[in-house]
């Protein structure tokens, strides 16, 4: 059984325990938006705790971004934050349950977040939602995986044997404009599917 469920992260939101949540997007993220053109791409943020990705596609003017996460706090806190945003892409779910089609999936703390018996079905997952040549962007720790709470991290070489018979790896590699309390441990990926 997952203990990193619904009520896990409900509370983890009310007591304002996420601590990797920057209060804003992260630098590497940003970065990689910026260079994107096609405004209409179908856009997957999962996980998304309180989504500020999601917030900066909105204002860069992409018309089709969906987030999902498991407690439905933060996703208050994006309606709250942004009243246009479109109710019916803010989606309370189990992302494992979740069914569509993506041309981008953005991992921002999603993966680190999961419990690591879950790793396979999060690769399986992804490589089912994104479209033919669909492209997962976003940050991977590199920190202890030895802890008993998220975030939890791996090595290259487990990252390398998830993701490799699903996905080119088009980027793999330490982030360069990571925040100062995350350089060096930070992998930024940029993995396209097979």
């Amino acid at each position: 059984m997952n203990k990193f469920n619904k009520e896990f992260w409900t509370k983890r939101y009310q007591d304002n325990e996420a601590g990797w949540d920057l209060g804003t997007i992260s630098t590497p993220l940003k970065e990689y938006i910026d260079q994107l053109t096609d405004k209409n791409l179908r856009i997957l943020i999962p996980g998304a705790g309180n989504a500020h990705e999601a917030e900066y596609l909105f204002h860069k003017g992409f018309t089709d971004v969906t987030v999902i996460d498991i407690s439905e706090l933060p996703l208050q806190n994006i309606q709250e934050r942004l009243p246009n945003f479109p109710k019916e892409n803010l989606i309370l779910a189990d992302f494992f349950e979740h069914q569509s089609s993506y041309d981008l999936i953005i991992e921002q703390t999603f993966f680190c977040a999961l419990d690591r018996s879950l790793r396979e079905q999060y690769v399986a997952k992804m490589q089912d939602l994104l479209k033919p040549k669909g492209k997962l962007v976003g940050l991977l720790f590199t920190d202890p995986i030895d802890t008993d709470l998220p975030p939890f991290g791996a090595k290259q070489e487990e990252y390398i044997n998830l993701f490799n018979s699903g996905f080119e790896f088009k980027t793999f590699e330490e982030s360069v404009n990571s925040i100062k309390p995350r350089m060096g441990r930070e992998l930024f990926i940029n993995f396209v599917k097979k």
